[in-house]
């Protein structure tokens, strides 16, 4: 299938990787060193490089040196080759664009790509010494580079054999911005490491390590709207980081000498984030600044006026960037949510003047909700580099593909009422909220950022290589810019919930790391380099997991991956909410089967259809998935769209589910310390997420079967659905109690009561809607008066392994196509099928797909899409859906079998 990757932003391809690993070089094979005994390690820098010299590229030599010292490794820092002592190791350390650089890779055959953040590791011999040229294209692959090898040397059982045998590398991104968010949301749980200046350095270390090249520290993200406040904290943020002159703005509660160190902080934050090659990006997500229907709030603002508020914020971001020069971006949410009237767009292009005129290019990136063209031009006028970040797969992380379409829910509406706040994102540009929307023209003045929000908070550890990887390519899409994470526990403590202690909500506080990052390591490590190259090799992150758990490193990561993919699914296939205040599946608040009445805290669920049940739920992507009550409907009347079912799902979540089970209790047996906190943190995580996906794809299936007996009244699907409840109720209880004795009884993201709490909390509602269903089964008819076969088949189908037909599909997907000009679309198959249909869309959540049946033209089938329709500024996605029979149905491309893929074709503009 075509993957929408720009292919000049792909890293060396494998046969030209390999074809490298072969040539020699000075008599010496080329990708390898001969057999060594070298005991020292020679750092060679030519004082006249230019590159080398930075002192970002300083501190990674630093970095490596430090790393040999700390493995027992002699090392040693010359200027020349020929300074080096004899049997020395000589890593020599050099811009590609050096004369050194140039003859060792000109010996050795090979090129650093002349593309930013390109890098290049080639061993070889000159003159009798071995050597390991780590270059870079620019400063940043350069430092890449170096840090590659720091890497190796912390985590390789044996570091100097692995450098000296080590194979060349040539690297280019895939993704131009690869960032990290870390969110300040409360004073509580917050302000310890905002002030902790023995953490900043070696987070942003590790941020450089795993290829990060953008972090973005945001403020002012505490509360979406500024009612019941009680935590304020950096929530207006201007005032809690400095005066500005000619205004009386300030914040009674907070002494100014707190103030001024939490400028400090700042300057120190961004200072050290720059000092390690990466650009620092600051978020400034609020500014309103009058806290409503708050009897309580901690901190208020005093001296702004509606009058004074838009000068106030422009002189207040110029002061604030001229006082610390190392912010080279800014992030600011710019619909209703920021506490500014969406269409306020004198407001904005007032705070966009303080931001042009602080004396330098700063980078303006907005959050793209409620975003129109009017906003976009007002940006783009200033002259900066503008980014606009979407959501990507709304408010959570869904399986790693943009969903094919938007629910009907986030379509505009023209009756709808919305309010003077939410006039837009709530309106004519609802679509916007959860997605991409209309921004990906192929011609944009702006890059388009895709931001992974809190959403499931991600508490549980996770990281998969398989789908991280192809999340990566993912952030390429359409020629977009690449992607930021929210970091796990970004919203811990939200709106006022800080909890002091751990924010890793350790009750066995033998499990808390030193500093809360330190337990996601593993997944910071794979999302950032992934993210850099989706094709990286594994000892990225096999000598990680081998350090860290030896003989047993292969099972874990086999455990952990399986385990990853199973809340990914959950969030595409069964959308309960979009936000990710008011759906978290990780500790899941149970949503009625029966009775939407018997839990009255769904008033939450907003966007989800009413009756607010859970066979009603919308899928994230309903273009490629179907509800439960959808697929019953297709069951009873046994035609079939095509489309991914909830018995298919929940198949999918056992299967991985039995396969994260198989490889913990293989783990088990290998690990040499279960009770090393590091294992533990692991395999309770991992048995939770397993339980996770056994307990959701029970429910999925109970859900089948009780709408099949919603719809016929078959008594033997009630009966058969009361005992799939039961077990998941049995899934979910042994989850709970294994979390019991090792995370609080308390866990807050937020105030309501979905928001917080523990996974014991949750059984009373599950129980309840056992209880109502129990109580249908007594009320129902003792036989189903004629117990029909259509209800019998459908019934064996929601408790069976579904098994989708394979089809033998021929299809070359156009390379590009122009505007204006039809472009005709081929499918050829092995046999006739009853019907094909092709499904199309322009890259643009805002429209719905077009559909055209393909006829057939010789031995093939075809369709057009027309030249009217190809006259548009942005690309093409497209889908088959071909029907081989009354009951049997399939797409094409689909997913395949790890669930990895792109499921649709996409075209570009000439």
């Amino acid at each position: 299938m075509q993957q929408d990757i720009n292919r000049e932003n792909q890293t060396v391809n494998r046969r030209h990787f390999l074809k490298l690993a072969g040539i020699t070089t000075l008599g010496a094979n080329f990708g390898t060193f001969p057999p060594v005994t070298a005991q020292a390690v020679s750092v060679v820098l030519d004082p006249g490089d230019s590159i080398a010299g930075l002192p970002s590229v300083q501190w990674a030599v630093n970095e490596l040196e430090t790393a040999l010292s700390a493995r027992g490794i002699a090392v040693d820092r010359r200027e020349q080759l020929a300074q080096t002592a004899a049997g020395n190791l000589c890593i020599v350390v050099s811009g590609s664009g050096s004369s050194l650089a140039g003859k060792l890779l000109k010996n050795a055959g090979a090129s650093i790509p002349a593309k930013p953040e390109a890098l290049g590791l080639v061993p070889g011999q000159v003159a009798g010494r071995q050597v390991l040229l780590a270059s870079g294209f620019d400063e940043r692959g350069l430092v890449y580079a170096v840090l590659e090898l720091a890497d190796q040397v912390h985590y390789d059982a044996r570091p100097l054999p692995a450098l000296t045998s080590r194979k060349a590398l040539i690297e280019q991104p895939a993704n131009e911005i690869r960032s990290l968010t870390r969110l300040f949301v409360s004073e509580v749980e917050d302000k310890k490491w905002y002030n902790d200046r023995a953490m900043w350095p070696a987070y942003l270390s590790m941020l450089a390590t795993q290829r990060f090249n953008r972090f973005n520290l945001s403020l002012g993200i505490g509360y979406d709207f500024l009612r019941n406040v009680t935590d304020a904290y950096f929530l207006f943020s201007y005032p809690f980081l400095l005066t500005v002159p000619g205004y009386n703005v300030r914040v009674p509660e907070l002494p100014d000498a707190e103030r001024d160190q939490n400028l400090a902080m700042l300057k120190f934050i961004s200072e050290q984030t720059v000092a390690r090659g990466l650009t620092f990006q600051l978020g400034l997500w609020m500014h309103g600044y009058e806290w409503l229907d708050s009897p309580n709030p901690n901190y208020t603002i005093t001296g702004l006026t509606r009058e004074n508020h838009g000068p106030y914020c422009r002189d207040a971001v110029r002061t604030l960037l001229q006082a610390c020069p190392a912010i080279s971006g800014v992030t600011f949410r710019v619909h209703g949510e920021s506490g500014v009237n969406e269409g306020s767009y004198k407001f904005w292009q007032t705070v966009f003047e303080g931001v042009a005129t602080c004396g330098r290019k700063v980078e303006i990136d907005m959050h793209s909700k409620g975003m129109d063209q009017t906003m976009i031009d007002s940006a783009v006028k200033t002259g900066l580099p503008i980014v606009i970040s979407p959501k990507y797969w709304a408010e959570h992380l869904g399986m790693p593909y943009h969903q094919a379409d938007i629910r009907a829910l986030e379509v505009p509406d023209p009756k709808k009422k919305t309010s003077t706040l939410m006039n837009l994102s709530e309106g004519s540009r609802s679509f916007m909220r959860y997605g991409y929307g209309d921004l990906l023209k192929d011609k944009r003045p702006y890059r388009v950022l895709h931001r992974v929000w809190p959403g499931t908070q991600r508490l549980l550890l996770w990281g998969d290589p398989v789908t991280q990887a192809a999340h990566a390519r993912a952030f390429s899409f359409s020629g977009s810019a690449g992607g930021e994470l929210m970091e796990p526990l970004s919203f811990k403590g939200r709106r006022g919930t800080g909890i002091a202690g751990g924010r890793c909500a350790y009750a066995d506080t033998t499990l808390e790391p030193r500093w809360d990052w330190e337990k996601y390591q593993y997944t910071l490590r794979l999302f950032g380099r992934l993210l850099y190259n989706p094709d990286a090799k594994p000892e990225i992150w096999n000598r990680y997991l081998q350090k860290q758990f030896g003989a047993s490193a292969a099972s874990v990561e086999q455990a952990l991956a399986n385990a990853t993919r199973i809340l990914p699914i959950v969030l595409t296939s069964h959308g309960a909410s979009a936000g990710n205040n008011t759906y978290w599946p990780e500790l899941y608040t149970n949503q009625p089967i029966v009775d939407p009445a018997i839990n009255d805290n769904l008033t939450h669920l907003y966007d989800t259809p009413s009756p607010k049940v859970f066979g009603n739920v919308s899928p994230l992507d309903p273009q490629l998935f179907l509800s439960i009550n959808e697929y019953t409907r297709e069951l009873l009347t046994g035609k079939s769209t095509g489309k991914y079912t909830p018995v298919e799902t929940a198949q999918w979540l056992e299967d991985y589910a039995a396969e994260a089970a198989k490889h913990l209790a293989l783990a088990e047996t290998k690990t040499s310390d279960r009770n090393s906190p590091a294992y533990r943190r692991l395999a309770i995580d991992v048995a939770m997420q397993i339980g996770l996906g056994r307990f959701f794809a029970t429910k999925f299936r109970t859900g089948v079967l009780y709408a099949i007996f919603d719809q016929t009244g078959d008594r033997t699907a009630l009966e058969e659905a009361l005992k799939t409840y039961r077990k998941a109720r049995g899934y979910w209880a042994d989850l709970a109690n294994r979390a019991k004795d090792v995370y609080k009884s308390d866990i807050t993201v937020g105030e309501r009561t979905f928001l917080r709490g523990h996974w014991l909390d949750r059984l009373p509602a599950i129980d309840q809607d056992i209880a109502a269903m129990a109580q249908k089964l007594e009320q129902a008819e003792s036989e189903t008066a004629k117990a029909e076969s259509r209800s019998q088949v459908a019934i064996q189908k929601a408790m069976g392994r579904p098994v989708r037909p394979v089809m033998a599909v021929i299809h070359t997907p156009p390379q590009s196509f122009r505007a204006g000009q039809p472009v005709d679309i081929d499918l050829a198959m092995d046999k006739n099928p009853q019907s094909v249909r092709l499904y199309y869309r322009h890259i643009d959540q805002a429209e719905r797909y077009e559909q055209v049946e393909m006829k057939m033209v010789g031995h093939q089938y075809r369709a057009t899409i027309p030249s009217a329709y190809t006259n548009s500024p942005y690309p093409l996605q497209y889908y088959f859906d071909i029907n081989d029979s009354s009951e049997t149905a399939g797409l094409h491309p689909g997913f395949n079998a790890a669930l990895t893929n792109q499921p649709y074709f996409i075209m570009r503009q000439v």
